[in-house]
C-alpha cells in the first residue's frame, strides 16, 4: 500500500537522468548535490517518496510532519529550501495553515525560499501565495522534472541571495576605504630594498609577513602590496589583533549567527569572509592566542571556514598579509607562537627599518608632513630652520615615523613664526642621543630607559620584557603606551 502511494507521488523512484512518455523523451534537470531541503507535510507516504527522490540529488534532506518544528530546524538544520505544504490538520482544502506557516518562516528569514505544495491548486491560491512572499507554488502528485528544475531554480536563487549579502557585507567593510596609491616616502637603501620588494611582488599572491617596530609604517607597506597586486580592485580587509580583546578574535574573523551569544543580536560576516577574493591584512598577528592560532591555520589549510554558531562550511579565497612588532622567530621557540602556522604566513619575509636608521629620510618625511599640516592649518610656514632639522637628526625616535607625524604636526600648530625652530619640537630630551653618561635620579626616565632595555634585549617579545621588568604584559601595553614606545 506504502509503495503504491509512494509510485502515485513520485511517478519514478530511482534515480534516472531522464524519462520516457511515447516516443518522447524528457531530460531530467538533475541538480549538483549541494544545499539543504526542509519538507514539511502532514503525510508521511509524501515525505517518504520525496526524499527518496531528493536524497541523490541535494546534500541534506530533513523532513517532519509538524509545522510547529519549522522555527527549530530553520535555527539548527539552517535549510536553504522549504518544501511547505499548504494544508494540514485544521483546514484541508483553504491552504490557510500554510500562510500562517510561511508568515512565521518569512519573520525569522524576510530572504526564506519557500515553495508551496498542495492538491488543491488554483491560479487564484497560486498568485497569492507568491504575494506572500512563497518564491514557487507546485501541485499535487508533482512531476519529477517539473519539480527537479523548480528546486533546481530555487537553488541558485538561494546563491544569488548569498552573493549579494556577501557584496554588502563587503561594501560595508570597504566604506571609506582609501583606493589611492599609498604613499612611501625614502631614498635610504633600507627602504630602496622594501620598494623592490614591493615591486618583485607585484604578480604574486604569495602570503607575505611583515616585520618592523612600532609606527614603521607596516600598515602602508601592507596596503602598497595589495595596491600593486592582481587582487588590486577586490577587498583589502585589515584587523588589528593587537586592540581586539580576545574573546572576540574568533568572531572578528570568522563571523557569527544571531544568538551565537549574549550580544549577537544579528548575524555579522567575519573579517576573512568579507576578504574572500581580495586581501586579508592581520595586524600584530604576534597577539594571537594559541587556540586562535590553530583555528587560522585549519582555515587556511582548508580554504573554509564557518561562522560562530553556523554548521554552514563558507569557501573562502583571501591572499594574507601579516604583520608584527615581535620577535616572531622566538615566540615559536618559545612555543607562544605556532611554527607551522609561522610557514603559512611568511612565504616572502620583508623588513621595515627603524627611522633611525633611515638617515635623511628624516628630514624628507618632516618636509612632507609640514606641508601637509601647513596646508591643513592654513599656516605660513617657509620651512624648517637649520637647527631644528639637526635636533631631528639626532633624535633616536623611538616611536618611529608616527611619533615623527605627530612632532611635526604639533609644531605647525603651535608655530607663531614663518619657520618651525627647535623649540617648536617638544621631543623628550632623554632620547637626544648623548655624548656621555649622565647621572639620572628621574623616576620616569628610568622606568623609561628600563623598559627600552627589556625591549631590545627580547627583541620587542612583550612576555618576556614584563617578566624581566617584573610586570604583567598588561602593565607593560600601559607603559608603552603611556611613554609612546
Amino acid at each position: 500500500m506504502i509503495f503504491k502511494k509512494v509510485c502515485e507521488y513520485a511517478h519514478i523512484l530511482c534515480d534516472f537522468a531522464h524519462t520516457t512518455q511515447g516516443n518522447n523523451i524528457y531530460l531530467c534537470p538533475i541538480m549538483n548535490k549541494e544545499g539543504k531541503i526542509l519538507i514539511v507535510d502532514d503525510n508521511e507516504d509524501v515525505l517518504f517518496a520525496l526524499h527518496l527522490l531528493l536524497e541523490p540529488h541535494v546534500e541534506k534532506v530533513k523532513v517532519t510532519t509538524q509545522p510547529s518544528r519549522i522555527e527549530h530546524f530553520m535555527k539548527t538544520f539552517e535549510p536553504d529550501i522549504i518544501l511547505l505544504d499548504m494544508n494540514f490538520n485544521r483546514d484541508a482544502i483553504s491552504g490557510q495553515e500554510g500562510f500562517d506557516c510561511l508568515e512565521q518562516i518569512l519573520r525569522i528569514d524576510a530572504e526564506a525560499i519557500v515553495i508551496f505544495m498542495t492538491a488543491y491548486a488554483d491560479t487564484e491560491k497560486a498568485v497569492k501565495a507568491i504575494k506572500a512572499g512563497a518564491t514557487d507554488f507546485v501541485s499535487k502528485p508533482w512531476e519529477k522534472e517539473k519539480l527537479l528544475a523548480t528546486l533546481s531554480s530555487a537553488f541558485k536563487l538561494r546563491e544569488s541571495q548569498r552573493k549579494v549579502k556577501q557584496l554588502k557585507e563587503q561594501v560595508s567593510a570597504l566604506s571609506g576605504q582609501d583606493e589611492q596609491m599609498p604613499e612611501m616616502i625614502g631614498k635610504s637603501p633600507a627602504m630602496q630594498e622594501v620598494f623592490q620588494m614591493i615591486h618583485k611582488l607585484s604578480e604574486t599572491d604569495a602570503n607575505i609577513l611583515i616585520l618592523g617596530e612600532n609606527g614603521t609604517g607596516k600598515d602602508l607597506v601592507a596596503r602598497s602590496l595589495r595596491y600593486f597586486s592582481p587582487r588590486r580592485e577586490r577587498p583589502f580587509i585589515n584587523i588589528d589583533l593587537g586592540s581586539i580583546p580576545e574573546s572576540l578574535f574568533e568572531s572578528e574573523l570568522f563571523g557569527h549567527e544571531k544568538g551565537a551569544f549574549t550580544d549577537a543580536r544579528n548575524a555579522k560576516a567575519g573579517r576573512m569572509e568579507s576578504a574572500t577574493g581580495g586581501t586579508l591584512f592581520l595586524d600584530e598577528i604576534g597577539n594571537l592566542s594559541l587556540s586562535m592560532q590553530s583555528k587560522l591555520l585549519t582555515a587556511i589549510e582548508r580554504k573554509e571556514i564557518s561562522r560562530i554558531a553556523s554548521t554552514k562550511v563558507l569557501p573562502i579565497d583571501v591572499r594574507l598579509i601579516c604583520a608584527t612588532n615581535a620577535n616572531i622567530r622566538q615566540m615559536v621557540d618559545d612555543g607562544t607562537f605556532r611554527q607551522d602556522l609561522m610557514y603559512r604566513i611568511n612565504t616572502i619575509e620583508i623588513h621595515i627599518p627603524p627611522l633611525r636608521e633611515r638617515g635623511e629620510d628624516i628630514l624628507l618625511l618632516a618636509e612632507y608632513f609640514m606641508h601637509r599640516y601647513v596646508y591643513k592649518y592654513k599656516k605660513n610656514i617657509k620651512g624648517i630652520t637649520r637647527e631644528a632639522k639637526q635636533k631631528l637628526m639626532k633624535y633616536a625616535w623611538p616611536g618611529n615615523v608616527r611619533e615623527l607625524q605627530h612632532a611635526i604636526e604639533r609644531a605647525v600648530i603651535l608655530s607663531e613664526g614663518g619657520w618651525l625652530v627647535p623649540s617648536n619640537f617638544m621631543l623628550q630630551p632623554q632620547q637626544e642621543k648623548r655624548s656621555g653618561l649622565e647621572e639620572i635620579l628621574d623616576l620616569e626616565e628610568l622606568k623609561r630607559r628600563a623598559i627600552e632595555k627589556a625591549m631590545k634585549r627580547t627583541e620587542g617579545n612583550i612576555s618576556q620584557a614584563a617578566e624581566l621588568l617584573g610586570i604583567t604584559r598588561y602593565q607593560l601595553y600601559r607603559y608603552l603606551e603611556k611613554m609612546s614606545l
